[in-house]
């Protein structure tokens, strides 16, 4: 058996074997593995000498593991097997092993989790020595003064794998496996760590200045262990000096750190040690006799960090690593001072706060420092220390003053850190990866800003107003060759002063930026200050309207940004170009004509065909480039003239003109590109998707008006304008119905289009319905089609009665055919659900705004029965609870429209709205109730369920309010009685059902069910 399982494992595992032999060798190895005997052959496989291939044995290893894991072994068995294991490691793992003799990486590892498993399966009694039989070859190994250290390296594997098996706060387990993993922990702790910790010393003691390697994977095993461990075993005088020596070993500034790897693990040691969670006394004293603020300076005056700082030997990974340590004992300082605010005479307080006051010039060396992600790695600290001066400023009205002397250098240091590095490149494709984690951090460090603008607002307006204005006043002096980061940073800070600065009488209050000043940043050739510039007026608008002199001025610059060769000025202009215009557009009535004649070169469409097979690969920059996103952001533009035009103060005639202006040529294109898109011509049909979407945009910054609600509609001569635009839409709609690009542009501006033409829209509607919805509609366009449609209905109600009572058929066998396809994947099933929910809002649509006739109209009468039984059909589906709550409410409103009046309980029926319509409620709606409310899987005990049975107990008391006696006569001689109640509890139900108000009505209900469980 040995020989074939070998030979399998060989086939199985070799690229170049046969693939019929391949699977005959899989198929093998899955039979072996539920072999009860397959262990015994993988342990010989194993163990064997001469050894076999590292694939053979690596497989066995997972075989093995597998056996024990799932019970396959007795305990007497895994206490057997054991004993060749650790023989093999006293043979293997000895002082006078060489580097052929001992395992690969991949082997010591698989055996480490083996070891792990057995640790699992019989540490707490069979195997209570089994880190002591584990440390004895190490041991030796250190008695023996050998420079090699196999077996202490294979000891701390094993730690570490048992630390990650049983420790890892990562890593998911079931309940069962997370008390077995405690009550291991709490036993190693009784049992071993004391044990376990004297050997890290020893370790350490031996291996320091002989092996990197061990003495590294010794401190990680050391950081890991921290967490779970008794602290005194790693927080004492002898360890700490060990990490201490490690942590600060002293080198030139211009050589690296040979042993690294060490240092490093060290410092991280030290982090674990005073992360670990303790109570606020006890963390105090532990950070003061770890005395890490002494091994921080040390660190910090370290060559690398010090000397090298701002050369190439400058030691990033030593300052993260240090950054790190900071990050974490400033958090907990943090952390106990906020637990006990309000004691300031404790003696933990008074430590904890003269900690913070000598860490925080050491967490703001590392916020200065010139890489960002080591000033990332602290921000977090920064953020919860000044959230606590917050805290304790808010009661008083003042911080302590040794607080309040720290806020100062933190707000020059966040300041000085959000100016672009001298090395940076703005703009440069291969810098945007850079570009983007710098603004983030500039976010995360305006959250820091702002928090101390709460605290001490003189102090933020002082120095970021002396910033800015010393800035400008650079600018008014002429200076020549400015950084333009410099002017970047006044200008990004004046862009945050926000509303605060509005508050205090702001920058501009103070002085107002001379000519001069303003001429020098707008003219500034980079594009970052040019993008600021804009930023700055938009958000500032409030100031051109109280001085108006200076909009011409800012409407110049942006008609020459919006005109840029710069892309992404360029595009990002026309943004900030629409929503200048949209504040200040009272301004701009006498000079409309002017601003759009001065942008009108840059609303002609050309529409390019980019080659989706390759848009993958290209870069954002390029994708920022390409022409659909230039069209995307050009669409600003329409909108932007729309709004201009559309001014009240601008004659009638002159609106005209400026429609005539925009929608003129946009038709033409359409008829230029009509021939070549029926035709297939794909360039042409993109040409027409994009000239229809920039007409809806036009349309809309002309008006968002919609008829049924407040506001000014267009003047009929405008109107007509875009009535004869729609026409020419329609007329290409017509020819390109088939074409998804063409329908998607034309629902786009139809929605749009709306509020221009008002009641006009209803001359034009059923060409409108009847190009948007084709047989080859897709699930998405249903669901986009039916939203449409709502909007039409609540804006026009009764006056698209002809038009909703003619295209209801066609409608409802569009969604019916959705419902019937068959669901391929969770998107299907998503876009179906899309459907059903807008199906319901449809039909509650046409009841809510006087259109519910149109269902049962002689043209639809047919489709009644279909309608209701689909919404039964939603309303039983207890999956979607919310959609089943939405058909109910729908029937619900049925009744309300077709019951007629409301009448007491014991009265008599009246005549129906909807002849019939009073049985078809008792009939039909009501054992439709009692179907859902007694189904086991809905559980009244639940959110979502509860909220089910009150919308079904609603329409219960809606039928009784529509029919009266006879509704009370049948639940309580045929549907109450059939469900088994008895008469007290009919007679209860029905009572409730009559006196009680709605909300009363439903927890009764709710009761009445539970008891009925």
């Amino acid at each position: 058996m040995d020989a074939q399982c070998e030979n399998a494992i060989e086939v199985a595992w070799n690229p170049s074997s046969d693939q019929a032999l391949k699977q005959q060798a899989f198929d093998f190895l899955d039979r072996f593995r539920q072999d009860p005997s397959a262990w015994q052959t993988c342990l010989r496989l194993f163990t064997r000498d001469p050894r076999a291939s590292d694939v053979v044995r690596h497989t066995a290893l997972e075989i093995f593991n597998n056996a024990l894991q799932t019970g396959q072994l007795s305990k007497q068995e895994g206490i057997q097997a054991k004993e060749p294991f650790m023989s093999y490691i006293h043979t293997v793992y000895t002082p006078t092993s060489t580097e052929d003799d001992t395992d690969s990486r991949a082997i010591q590892n698989k055996l480490a989790q083996t070891f792990t498993v057995l640790f699992i399966t019989f540490y707490a009694s069979e195997w209570q020595s089994f880190f002591t039989d584990l440390w004895e070859p190490a041991k030796r190994e250190l008695e023996a003064n050998h420079e090699e250290g196999p077996a202490t390296d294979f000891y701390l594997r094993i730690l570490s794998s048992v630390h990650d098996e049983i420790a890892d706060q990562l890593i998911n387990t079931s309940n069962e496996k997370q008390k077995h993993f405690t009550d291991l922990k709490d036993i190693v702790r009784a049992r071993d760590a004391e044990k376990i910790a004297l050997s890290w010393r020893e370790i350490l003691s031996r291996w320091e200045s002989l092996d990197n390697d061990v003495v590294e994977l010794c401190l990680k095993t050391m950081g890991r262990w921290v967490s779970w461990s008794e602290i005194s075993l790693v927080a004492n005088q002898e360890t700490l000096e060990h990490l201490y020596r490690i942590a600060t070993r002293q080198e030139a500034a211009t050589t690296r750190f040979v042993d690294h790897s060490m240092r490093d693990a060290s410092i991280e040691v030290f982090t674990e040690i005073v992360g670990k969670k303790m109570r606020p006394l006890e963390k105090i004293e532990l950070i003061r006799f770890v005395n890490v603020d002494a091994v921080l300076g040390e660190l910090i005056a370290s060559p690398s960090l010090s000397e090298a700082r701002g050369t190439p030997d400058y030691d990033t990974e030593l300052a993260e690593a240090v950054a790190k340590l900071v990050n974490t004992v400033v958090l907990d300082v943090v952390r106990v001072l906020d637990n006990q605010v309000g004691q300031a005479q404790d003696p933990s307080n008074i430590h904890a706060s003269q900690l913070l006051t000598s860490l925080t010039p050491k967490l703001l060396r590392f916020l200065s420092d010139e890489f960002d992600e080591v000033c990332s790695t602290v921000i977090p600290s920064l953020t919860e220390e000044l959230t606590l001066f917050r805290k304790l400023g808010t009661p008083t009205g003042s911080l302590q003053q040794s607080y309040s002397d720290l806020l100062a250098p933190m707000l020059n240091a966040i300041v000085a850190k959000m100016r672009y590095d001298d090395t940076s490149s703005w703009g440069e494709e291969e810098e945007e990866t850079d570009e983007a984690e710098f603004q983030e951090l500039r976010k995360r460090l305006k959250i820091d800003q702002q928090i101390i603008a709460t605290i001490n607002e003189q102090l933020y307006m002082d120095t970021l107003g002396d910033l800015v204005q010393s800035t400008l006043d650079r600018i008014n002096a002429g200076e020549s060759g400015m950084n333009w980061r410099d002017l970047d940073l006044a200008l990004v800070e004046m862009y945050l002063f926000g509303e605060l600065a509005v508050r205090n009488s702001g920058l501009y209050q103070k002085k107002v930026p001379t000519t001069a000043a303003s001429q020098r940043i707008s003219s500034h050739p980079h594009p970052a200050i040019q993008l600021s510039y804009i930023e700055i007026c938009v958000r500032y608008h409030s100031f051109f309207e109280q001085n108006p002199q200076y909009t011409p001025k800012v409407l110049e610059d942006l008609v020459r940004f919006v005109h840029s060769s710069h892309v992404k000025v360029k595009t990002r202009s026309w943004h900030d170009f629409l929503r200048f215009v949209r504040m200040i557009r009272s301004q701009l009535s006498t000079i409309a004509e002017n601003i759009v004649s001065a942008i009108s070169d840059l609303l002609v469409i050309r529409a390019e065909v980019t080659e989706s097979s390759s848009s993958d690969d290209l870069s954002s920059s390029q994708k920022d480039s390409t022409e659909d996103t230039v069209f995307q952001s050009q669409l600003f533009l329409f909108e932007a003239v729309g709004s201009i035009s559309s001014l009240t103060t601008v004659p009638v005639e002159t609106q005209v003109k400026l429609a005539r202006t925009i929608l003129n040529p946009l038709m033409a294109s359409i008829d230029d590109s009509k021939t070549a898109a029926v035709a297939g011509e794909e360039r042409a049909s993109l040409q027409i998707h994009h000239v229809i979407e920039a007409t809806g945009t036009f349309a809309r910054g002309f008006s968002d008006w919609v008829p049924g609600r407040p506001g000014i509609p267009v003047s009929d001569e405008v109107s007509v304008e875009f009535q004869k635009a729609a026409e020419t839409i329609l007329d290409i709609l017509g020819r390109l119905k088939s074409s998804l690009l063409v329908r998607t542009a034309a629902r786009f501006a139809f929605t749009r289009l709306i509020g221009v033409l008002g009641y006009k829209v209803l001359q034009q509607l059923p060409s409108w319905i009847d190009g948007l919805l084709v047989e080859s509609s897709s699930k998405d366009e249903v669901v986009t089609f039916l939203r449409l449609l709502i909007q039409v209905i609540f804006g026009f109600k009764m006056q698209i009665y002809d038009v909703c009572d003619t295209l209801l058929g066609p409608l409802l066998h569009k969604v019916f055919a959705c419902f019937s396809e068959p669901l391929n994947g969770t998107d299907d099933n998503i876009q179906l659900g899309e459907v059903r929910r807008e199906y319901l809002n449809f039909l509650s649509s046409l009841l809510n705004n006087g259109l519910a006739s149109v269902l049962v109209s002689s043209k639809n009468q047919g489709n009644f029965e279909n309608v209701i039984v689909s919404i039964e059909h939603f309303a039983k589906d207890l999956k979607e609870l919310s959609d089943g709550r939405l058909a109910v409410s729908v029937l619900n409103k049925m009744c309300d429209v077709w019951g007629g009046r409301s009448i007491s309980p014991d009265a008599e029926a009246t005549e129906p709205l909807l002849p019939g319509f009073d049985q078809f409620m008792i009939t039909r709606f009501s054992p439709l109730t009692w179907s859902i409310m007694t189904d086991r899987q809905l559980s009244p005990k639940e959110l979502q369920a509860n909220r089910t049975i009150g919308e079904l107990a609603t329409l219960q008391q809606t039928v009784l309010a529509k029919t009266g006696s006879q509704y009370a006569r049948y639940l309580r001689e045929t549907e109450l009685s059939n469900l088994g109640l008895q008469q007290g509890a009919i007679n209860e139900y029905i009572h409730a059902m009559a006196t009680m108000d709605m909300k009363t009505f439903r927890n009764f209900v709710q009761r009445f069910l539970q008891q009925g469980r």
